[in-house]
């Protein structure tokens, strides 16, 4: 009887370490899912499987949680928003070579606040640990970007472009003493007509 009794206690721990185990990996993912938005989906479609892109996403944190990220000074902050207004009046004017003006301008943004500047999909990829409700317009600009350089956008499509590197920049523009929501998730007001 002893050793039933034995093997049903062995069967019970077995059966809570694995609900255990499968509870934590839940609320990891909800985790995951939650912090990273949308880039959480497409890094499992990109991926193949829950598991790596789980893995890419935490190795992303990790890498992110390393750097120095900083919110700019209050007169950094005017500074490129005055630059990102000039910008977008020289678009209005003559659009072409904008875009590539817009590129230019996030990543001195990005450099200012902390961001490694190397290659494109490892700017989005840091990008979307503190920001990942804008890093799909970062990807959307930068491809627009790509192709007008070739001559395949037109005004319409530089347009877009412009909006969305608007919407990174405006993610971007944290400052002292804001009230600072945790990952990035603040967006000060910018009204132009791009």
């Amino acid at each position: 009887m002893d050793s039933n009794l034995l093997i049903v206690a062995l069967v019970i721990l077995a059966l809570i370490a694995l609900a255990l185990f499968l509870q934590q990996r839940k609320s990891r993912s909800d985790h995951l899912r939650r912090d990273f938005g949308p880039e959480y989906g497409r890094a499992m479609h990109d991926l193949g499987s829950r598991d790596k892109a789980e893995a890419e996403l935490l190795a992303r944190r990790k890498r992110v949680d390393k750097l120095r990220i900083v919110p700019l000074s209050p007169a950094d902050a005017q500074r490129f928003s005055q630059q990102w207004r000039s910008l977008q009046a020289r678009f209005v004017d003559s659009p072409r070579g904008v875009l590539a003006e817009a590129d230019v301008l996030v990543r001195e943004l990005m450099e200012k606040r902390g961001y490694p500047v190397g290659d494109f999909d490892r700017r989005a990829a840091d990008i979307s640990v503190h920001h990942p409700g804008v890093v799909e317009h970062y990807r959307a600009a930068h491809d627009l970007t790509e192709r007008e350089r070739g001559g395949e956008v037109d005004t319409e499509g530089m347009r877009q472009a412009v909006i969305h590197y608007r919407a990174l920049f405006s993610d971007l523009l944290q400052t002292q003493g804001d009230p600072g929501e945790p990952h990035g998730r603040h967006h000060p007001e910018m009204r132009t007509s791009a």
